[in-house]
């Protein structure tokens, strides 16, 4: 048997890689046809070949995996006849192969629309990694750069133009909101600011009419008249299948476009299929890859004599544009007199939750997700398994609680891995049968291979079913560590390392990664709090604690003064200022009650820090896992209504905890009363005034994913709401993983806040004199790291960008005006 195949992308190598795999007739000849002259590459990830990613990275296979699997390919030699009365088809070079199966796997191209200018220099699309080359080539003689499409593909060029520098970015969209087919007008609205904060600017309801320039664009005319300047343009308005060939060799094809196929992915020819965004089956074109690995599946069941057939597929997806997570799963737009929907919206953080009930409520139909989407892959598969909803149906929205693992509800049958189709039944399968580790389930079952989306669900399913056979759970750090974070921390303690290469050499083993090396570098902070860049453990950082500041977009530094409480003296403002001036840095008062100042070049890092240390400032660790702030109101010192002295409280409880490291950040707040204006409920601990003491709440989180801090004592006098926070927050420090957030950790920790209350408040397991102890040294160790940099000249010539110029800034990086703040020079 011959199968040919027309088209190297995703979809025709995922048929090459399972036929191989299945077919099981030594005899069997696969031959492919590429258009392009590089291999299969990954589209999905595209983008990140701005982000600095090789086209080898992106590359699905190298070329010698063909050979080694009999396939012979041609690339860059694309077929222009099929004789469907022959079965032959020849190349533009002039090859002729005989085929028994023909297999169009041929995609789609760019849907470009017939605007006037279209044309000129500067004009690109968004499809192949040459089409990116170009962009790349272009970009540096360009300021400002737009996109025609805010959909998927629209956002995804937007932020490729974000990532190659240009000082402007714009979307046009044609429909009045983003994204028009995954996400409603709200959850639109909430997308479209969120973007735009990123500085991304976002134009909608507008029609382009002419490309304006003179052989090179210079802007868009839409036609409303209104023009926008540009010097580069992205057009990505949408998909045209490639169905040429098939036309040509009269195959049957869709008024729109599209080659139509039947359940078993077989043309109106039954030797030729068709699979991925060039077949059209039941009037439906999909443009999302794990639909086209499952045409594939079908496919090669129908020419190995399977009765797999294709009935559709679900679209829901889960995507992370420009760094915002996006998704819509099930059927996001129900009409209203067939649901109940729920709605969690937080405009100020950004995230919109919608769900859709079914109206007897027992049933998930669908749903979007903007801003925040962890939960995704759970709801999803509540949705297309028809699991029976809790009581109170907008508890799904918070999460898995009280170490219930994800997905242990779900039905067998279950897909987890929407792209290579793996049900929950074979992942569980494959651990029974000894594949206890995540690495190893993903490559005997391939599950979370593709997108990964499915990875946390994937872990979830493994640690339930280990329980379930009463196996002890080991969660290792990575591949170069066989310990957990919580045994490691207990080794390094009674062996007194202090630092990484120590740890390495004694229980590890390989050169460590980019997973153990930040672990590690926290375990070490917080037992001994040494400075972090001291010993040789600089290069395990994190990059933002290797510099000490948070590195932003266009590659400056934010540098976060200490404001304990929220607390300044008039004469410390005006220094603030006065240095900020100097320095030509953006200011902003944020959240946290501290002042952010941005756009810091490295080499003035320590001089800045010098400035500010001596008008009585210290690190703030906002780059740190650590401890952030500790927000206050101003309590019983000026509110009628304050109950007692949160400001002072709030800097008590600072100046105590800061440089705490944890493994992850941790932030705070004091209530002066039950009005709660510091908001101390949404934080990792928060204090709240009572007229008997203090209440404190534990785990919670304001971020990502928010949910309310829990009740962990309730009218403890000062020393003694201090004592707990101690016990509190070492027994976190102890045993949680790597970058788990306190709300995450008490989820999953069996027992609930009961127990964590037994461990802190009652002192069950015996160890809340060892806690205290441990945070004593580690308070009583503390020195600020901006101080050691700047009095240390070995530590202060890592902040210089030229070795041999030490006094030389970066000439690619500039200051850039945020709207009403301009550079010191002009404030004059």
């Amino acid at each position: 048997m011959k199968i040919v195949v027309i088209g190297n992308g995703m979809v025709g190598y995922k048929f090459c890689e399972k036929i191989t795999g299945r077919s099981g007739d030594p005899s069997a000849q696969i031959v492919v046809f590429g258009e392009e002259n590089r291999p299969a590459y990954d589209r999905v990830h595209l983008s990140e070949f701005f982000s600095g990613k090789t086209a080898e990275d992106l590359s699905m296979a190298h070329p010698g995996w063909y050979q080694a699997n009999g396939v012979r390919l041609h690339l860059g030699d694309p077929v222009q006849h099929i004789d469907p009365i022959a079965r032959t088809v020849q190349s533009r070079s002039g090859v002729t192969e005989h085929y028994d199966y023909l297999v169009l796997a041929t995609g789609s191209a760019p849907f470009v629309p017939s605007i006037p200018g279209i044309e000129q220099q500067g004009v690109f699309v968004y499809r192949t990694i040459e089409d990116l080359g170009q962009m790349k080539a272009y970009a540096p003689g360009a300021k400002t750069g737009a996109v025609i499409g805010g959909g998927l593909l629209g956002l995804e060029a937007a932020k490729a133009l974000i990532d190659l520098g240009l000082h402007e970015t714009h979307v046009v969209e044609f429909a009045p909101r983003l994204m028009p087919r995954q996400v409603d007008d709200s959850g639109s609205l909430i997308l479209q600011r969120r973007l735009e904060q990123l500085g991304l600017r976002v134009h909608t309801a507008k029609n382009t009419r002419t490309i304006l320039g003179d052989g090179r664009i210079t802007g868009l005319q839409f036609t409303d008249d209104s023009t926008l300047e540009t010097d580069m343009l992205v057009i990505s308005a949408g998909i045209v299948p490639r169905d040429e060939l098939a036309k040509a060799c009269g195959l049957a094809t869709g008024p729109r476009g599209g080659i139509i196929v039947n359940d078993h992915m077989q043309t109106s020819d039954p030797h030729i299929l068709a699979i991925g965004e060039c077949a059209l089956h039941q009037q439906m074109i999909y443009g999302l890859v794990a639909p086209g690995y499952d045409m594939a599946e079908t496919a090669i069941a129908t020419i190995l004599g399977g009765d797999k057939t294709f009935s559709g597929f679900d679209m829901s997806t889960k995507l992370k544009l420009i760094g915002v997570d996006v998704a819509s799963f099930g059927n996001p737009f129900p009409p209203p007199d067939r649901c109940h929907t729920i709605v969690l919206e937080d405009s100020a953080k950004g995230i919109y939750k919608r769900i859709n009930i079914s109206p007897d409520g027992k049933y998930l139909l669908g749903g979007i997700l903007v801003g925040e989407a962890s939960a995704y892959n759970q709801l999803l598969q509540t949705c297309k398994n028809n699991v029976v909803l809790p009581p109170d149906p907008e508890d799904i929205l918070l999460g898995v609680r009280n170490g219930a693992a994800a997905g242990a509800e779900l039905p067998e049958e279950a897909v987890i891995c929407s792209c290579e189709s793996i049900t929950k039944g074979t992942i569980c399968r494959a651990v029974e049968a000894g594949n206890d580790t995540f690495d190893t389930v993903k490559k005997c079952t391939r599950a979370a291979s593709c997108c990964g989306g499915c990875a946390p669900m994937v872990k979830d399913l493994i640690t339930a079913t280990l329980k379930a056979q009463g196996k002890y759970v080991r969660n290792v750090i990575c591949e170069h560590f066989s310990y957990s974070r919580q045994e490691l921390l207990d080794l390094v303690k009674v062996k007194s390392l202090r630092s990484f290469d120590d740890v390495l050499d004694h229980y590890g083993h390989g050169g460590g990664c980019e997973i153990c090396k930040p672990a590690i570098a926290s375990i070490l902070a917080s037992l001994w709090n040494d400075m972090i860049l001291a010993k040789g453990n600089d290069t395990a950082q994190d990059s933002n604690d290797r510099f000490l500041a948070n590195i932003q977009k266009g590659g400056t530094y934010s540098v976060v003064p200490r404001i304990p409480g929220g607390e300044i003296t008039p004469e410390k403002l005006i220094a603030i200022g006065r240095i900020a001036a100097q320095y030509h840095l953006y200011t902003k008062i944020t959240g946290g009650q501290r002042i952010d100042l941005f756009g810091a070049h490295l080499g003035d890092l320590p001089d800045i820090w010098e400035a500010l240390i001596k008008e009585g400032f210290e690190s703030g660790h906002a780059y740190g896992k650590a401890l952030r702030t500790v927000k206050s109101c101003v309590g019983s010192t000026w509110c009628r209504f304050g109950l007692h002295d949160s400001v002072s409280y709030a800097i008590r409880i600072e100046e105590r905890y800061r440089g705490l490291r944890a493994p992850h950040k941790i932030k705070s707040a004091v209530s002066g009363c039950i009005r709660e204006c510091a908001e101390a409920q949404s934080k990792d601990f928060g204090i709240i005034a009572t007229d008997k003491g203090w209440n404190l709440y534990v785990c919670g989180n304001g971020g990502s994913k928010p949910q309310h801090a829990q009740l962990l004592a309730s009218d403890v006098d000062s020393d003694t709401c201090i004592r707990y926070i101690d016990r509190f927050l070492m027994f976190y420090i102890k045993t949680a993983d790597p970058l788990t957030r306190t709300a995450t950790w008490l989820n999953k920790l069996e027992g609930g806040m009961d127990y964590l209350r037994s461990v802190v408040v009652h002192d069950s397991l015996g160890i809340a004199a060892d806690l205290e102890a441990e945070m004593q040294h580690l308070v009583d160790n503390y020195k600020c790291e901006w101080r050691e940099v700047v009095e240390n000249p070995a530590l202060r010539k890592r902040f210089s960008h030229f070795i041999n110029a030490p006094e030389e800034k970066d000439p690619t990086v500039q200051f850039e005006s945020m709207r009403t703040q301009k550079r010191a020079a002009e404030w004059k």
